[in-house]
């Protein structure tokens, strides 16, 4: 594995996402206190309602474009505007569906009808964010995440000042557009000064990718739903102050999670390129496994202890009850990565096919655990829930369908500590590939 150039791509991505991290938990933390559980909690309702149809805005070519590029580097320029044109539609019809639903799910509420309809708009904007992916697939991460991180920066200050001048929430729904905007004209720019490849738009090449992304639309909303149902479903059954606290968690549960998806998304091309030689394929893959899975237990144990204190010093006394419930979510993270490090072993295979099925059985259960367990568990029954469910979508079915035990072994394989041992070796470059 060309670990040193997957570290060393990595490597910008975390450090950009840890200044933004630290940015975002700032602004996070000030926006929680000043707007309450509550309007904490109508804020996240709206992302996950826009997170429900955003597998669909994307037609799964986040999950597509970068295998499309490595395996077809002449044609970049159609493959880019080809996913870009088809995204920015369907972003149009995603926002019209997503308002629909929140104008008749809560019929009369105004505030969050309005809330929703200003979050919505980011995902035009995040159609454009598709561009990300040629860099990732040329190892030059550093560029998408300078961008970003400068965007970001921007936005910090701007969300300072509506804190200061005592904004209302439909201020703060509004940021998130105007960020996803500014990420984007920074992205296209980037595009166009390193890449110079013209963007084009082929209905044949449409045509073409969409028969390897479709599987993903499914499969993906299938991963929003057990990560957005317990918030959506914990506003209608118990309320925004819920939704607020439990959001809480969650934030703090996934804080990380940029390492996580820096190191899946660096993996993945060196990957997907080594296909064809099995035992290093195999081992990539281990690696991979091995890096994600002892990291996240790592952070898990870390955050069971310190749960206390990374609550009252981030979001404050107000969000005690946030608490007990870090103390368990976090622990979904492990098998929720373990997923990410799943979906470029079937990429390489070409078993797109199998993911809605998967996916499809993960979320129904992770409905039906939800209806169960919040009813008795309140709070802590949608945690529990997003632990079943994760464990059951991404170990179990794993074993439940014939094609993936192979990455099931090559998951336990990397438990291995002599993985581990090596890993280390590598970056400290005292072996060299």
């Amino acid at each position: 594995m060309k670990l040193n150039r997957v570290v060393k791509n990595a490597s910008w991505i975390i450090v950009c996402k840890v200044i933004q991290s630290v940015l975002a938990f700032v602004i996070s933390t000030l926006s929680a206190r000043y707007l309450g559980a509550s309007g904490y909690g109508e804020l996240n309702y709206a992302a996950s309602v826009v997170s429900f149809v955003a597998p669909i805005m994307y037609l799964g070519f986040n999950s597509t474009l970068v295998r499309e590029l490595v395996k077809d580097p002449d044609h970049q320029g159609e493959i880019m505007g080809t996913a870009i044109g088809s995204s920015v539609i369907s972003a149009i019809l995603c926002m019209i569906g997503a308002n629909a639903f929140v104008y008749i799910a809560n019929k009369g509420d105004t505030k969050t009808i309005i809330v929703c309809a200003l979050y919505s708009t980011l995902l035009l904007f995040q159609a454009i964010d598709l561009i990300k992916y040629w860099f990732q697939s040329k190892l030059l991460s550093k560029y998408t995440s300078v961008a970003a991180l400068g965007a970001y920066m921007v936005m910090a200050g701007y969300k300072i000042l509506l804190l200061v001048t005592k904004k209302s929430v439909y201020w703060f729904a509004a940021a998130s557009s105007i960020e996803s905007l500014i990420i984007a004209i920074a992205l296209i720019i980037s595009y166009f000064a390193i890449g110079r490849s013209r963007l084009s738009f082929s209905f044949k090449r449409a045509g073409s990718m969409l028969k390897r992304s479709g599987f993903f639309i499914i499969s993906n909303m299938m991963i929003t739903i057990f990560a957005h149902t317990d918030r959506i479903m914990l506003k209608h059954m118990i309320g925004e102050e819920a939704t607020g606290i439990y959001s809480a968690a969650v934030t703090l549960a996934v804080i990380t999670s940029f390492v996580f998806t820096a190191i899946i998304d660096s993996a993945s091309p060196v990957i997907l390129e080594s296909t064809e030689d099995i035992p290093r394929f195999e081992k990539n893959m281990t690696r991979t496994y091995c890096i994600v899975i002892y990291l996240s237990l790592l952070q898990s144990v870390a955050m069971t202890l310190l749960a206390k204190p990374m609550v009252l010093l981030t979001f404050g006394a107000g969000f005690t009850d946030s608490i007990r419930v870090l103390r368990l979510v976090v622990w979904y993270t492990t098998f929720s990565y373990c997923g990410g490090v799943r979906s470029v072993w079937i990429l390489a295979k070409n078993y797109q096919k199998y993911i809605w099925r998967i996916n499809l059985a993960g979320a129904l259960m992770n409905v039906a655990l939800n209806f169960a367990l919040i009813p008795f568990m309140g709070i802590m029954g949608a945690a529990l829930a997003s632990i079943l469910s994760q464990f059951f979508t991404n170990v179990i079915m794993g074993y439940i369908i014939r094609p993936f035990r192979p990455c099931n072994a090559l998951m336990v394989k990397s438990l291995a500590p002599g993985n581990l041992v090596d890993i280390i070796r590598i970056i400290r470059g005292k072996v060299t590939r």
